[in-house]
């Protein structure tokens, strides 16, 4: 984000903010309008460990059954063989999105042979490094490149933290969202895309100054088993619960604290979400900048390759970051390349933890809320992020993530102290109106039911996820690898009784005989071996 100071803003200017939004609110208070909110698309990615019976990570490959993971559409697989990643297509409505996702869930448990999906966003026991096995891809190019790079985030940041599991939130605003903003706006004379793609951003501007009430509204890993640090813990700052278990008594996330999905060499790094221009710059620049203690590691050792460079970045997708712009690449295209010719098509939310208690690891109700989230965050003025309130940004994540449910925790808002639920309450009454307006337009009552639902969690920090995993853990004398054990057990059986129609299964089976064919086909299609390969796609723009 930008460095340059920001003064602090006065009353006029906070005025001026609320009057916009009530203006845009207004926009699509219009019955005429309703319409143009049903075409808000959804897509869901959740991670997920296989694990063995004795609560291990799985040392099988890819099972057969459920084809090639590097030409799967749904099903593939993310840092380790073990960790599954479910996709589901794009769609209007959320409940078509959850029901494939389920779909996927009930599928994958008829072959995996015995073993169980991880309920948790922490792992379960780990044996060091050599029972977390890297992801294999085949020997195409692309296949080669995507297991090179997993073997670079070993090398820079050791495989554990690899280990961690979550779920991506894609969410797309329709064209005509935008049209008739930029109608409202006067801004006609400005090309669509890039109008859509400045409202993108500002979205994700609003989205990092709120995303602390996501930690706190779905926060789910508090806890963690000895066996993720090396040490077995001894030097974490964690309080121990059991002999195997670990936790921060009011954190809602460590998945998302220092000690989970972390980067301190990327803290030099400086993205901005101010413009695209900005972010692809700045993100284009990390890949190409060397760094000493990568370089120390080596490209390459006896033959093999070590990381697949020895910058900041090995690619885009090594920049931890809790939301990012999206655009569908066509094949062989950078991401970053992509974004800056054709503009942001969609963002990708990753800063939810897997809801253990949840069969799918989120509940349809958290989605509507997500949804009325992502629409507040996108009608919000929103003024460009500079160094101070960068700063205060980062820490009210951070407050959230470690200390969310410490009663009367405090946050900054402005420069100004404000108790988190005071400030969490003041937001959902703010987006009230779009839970309202999403109902009418989808003829639902479930966007204002999932505001009350997180309302109540504001109100009561016992109904949290991570106040109820404690609680659980507490009551019922378990550690958290014997009770992520019972929940998965418990999942398993759920999706072994609502088994999938014959119909369903034939096409499953289709995609993974289909995807097994991509693959060959990318395997023989390769013309430059993989150093040409790789070399040409570092260069290119």
């Amino acid at each position: 984000m930008s460095t340059e100071p920001r003064p602090v803003p006065n009353y006029y200017w906070i005025c001026t903010l609320a009057t916009e939004y009530q203006d845009r609110l207004e926009l699509f208070q219009s019955r005429a309008n309703h319409s143009v909110l049903n075409g808000i698309c959804h897509g869901i990615e959740r991670e997920t460990l296989r694990i063995t019976s004795d609560a291990r990570l799985s040392q099988k490959r890819h099972p057969e059954k459920l084809g090639r993971s590097l030409t799967h559409p749904y099903i593939t697989t993310d840092y380790s063989e073990a960790l599954l990643e479910f996709i589901t297509p794009v769609h209007c409505r959320i409940g078509d999105t959850l029901s494939f996702l389920e779909q996927l869930h009930q599928y994958t448990n008829q072959h995996i042979d015995g073993e169980l999906l991880w309920a948790g966003s922490m792992p379960p026991l780990l044996e060091g490094d050599a029972s977390i096995p890297i992801a294999q891809y085949g020997s195409s190019n692309i296949g080669l490149m995507k297991t090179v790079y997993r073997e670079g985030l070993w090398h820079r940041y050791g495989k554990p933290m690899q280990t961690i599991a979550g779920i991506h939130y894609n969410f797309s605003l329709p064209e005509e969202f935008w049209a008739l903003l930029q109608q409202y706006s006067g801004q006609e004379g400005i090309k669509a895309q890039n109008f859509r793609s400045a409202g993108y951003f500002s979205l994700i501007r609003n989205f990092l100054r709120y995303s602390w009430l996501l930690m706190y509204l779905f926060g789910a890993s508090p806890v963690v088993s000895r066996s993720f640090f090396a040490d077995g813990g001894e030097h974490s700052g964690l309080k121990s619960l059991d002999k195997d278990t670990l936790f921060l008594p009011y954190a809602t996330s460590l998945r998302m604290s220092d000690m989970g999905y972390s980067n301190h060499a990327q803290s030099s790094l400086n993205i901005c979400y101010n413009t695209l221009d900005d972010y692809v710059d700045s993100l284009s620049r990390a890949i190409r900048t060397p760094y000493p203690a990568y370089e120390a590691i080596g490209l390459k050792k006896e033959g093999k390759y070590l990381q697949l460079n020895t910058n900041l970045l090995q690619i885009e997708n090594e920049y931890y970051s809790t939301i990012r712009p999206k655009r569908i690449a066509r094949s062989g295209e950078k991401p970053v390349t992509a974004l800056r010719n054709e503009g942001v098509e969609y963002v990708e939310v990753r800063c939810l933890d897997i809801n253990p208690f949840e069969p799918l690891g989120l509940s349809e109700l958290d989605a509507h809320f997500l949804d009325v989230f992502l629409v507040y965050c996108s009608l919000q003025s929103s003024n460009p992020i500079h160094a101070d309130e960068c700063a205060e940004v980062s820490n009210n994540f951070k407050t959230a993530v470690t200390e969310g449910r410490r009663p009367g925790v405090e946050l900054r808002q402005r420069g100004q102290s404000v108790v988190l639920q005071n400030w969490g309450l003041q937001l959902l009454d703010d987006m009230t109106p779009i839970a309202e307006i999403l109902d009418q337009a989808n003829e639902s009552s479930a966007f204002v039911r999932s505001l009350c639902t997180q309302r109540e969690k504001l109100r009561d920090v016992s109904l949290t996820p991570s106040a109820q995993l404690l609680s659980t853990l507490e009551t019922k004398g378990f550690g958290y690898i014997e009770l992520m054990m019972s929940l998965s057990e418990k999942h398993s059986k759920s999706f072994s009784e609502h088994g999938l129609s014959d119909e369903r299964i034939s096409y499953f089976e289709q995609v993974a005989q289909r995807s097994v064919a991509d693959q060959l086909a990318r395997e023989s299609n390769d013309k430059n071996d993989f150093d040409e390969f790789l070399q040409e796609y570092m260069v290119a723009e």
